[in-house]
């Protein structure tokens, strides 16, 4: 299941009114791998394209395929505003300590 933090509540909530898109929900897509895991992208989507997932969580809609799904599964997302990673959202699996060679600081 996938957990999502206050801040990032706080944070689709004002993404969504400032965009016009009070109602949509977030589609999170798989975007590749990399050493610590894999890494998802997302979107504004209205609603469910056909044969995907729903997962309500919070009070949001994301949408997701099969695939997608089963990468989310131990996932939090998580507000960040930090000076290395950037201001936004983050899909982090609590389960990965990171890798060897970039010394455990992947997100």
């Amino acid at each position: 299941m996938v957990t999502i933090s206050d801040d990032a509540v706080k944070f689709i909530n004002d993404l969504l009114a400032k965009n016009n898109k009070t109602g949509y929900g977030i589609k999170i897509y798989l975007a590749g791998m990399a050493c610590s895991g894999p890494q998802f992208g997302m979107s504004f989507q209205e609603k469910a394209a056909e044969g995907e997932n729903i997962i309500e969580e919070n009070g949001f809609s994301f949408f997701c395929d099969d695939e997608t799904k089963g990468a989310l599964e131990p996932c939090v997302i998580e507000f960040v505003d930090d000076p290395n990673y950037g201001t936004g959202l983050t899909i982090r699996d609590p389960n990965n300590t990171g890798c060897a060679s970039c010394g455990g600081g992947c997100h």
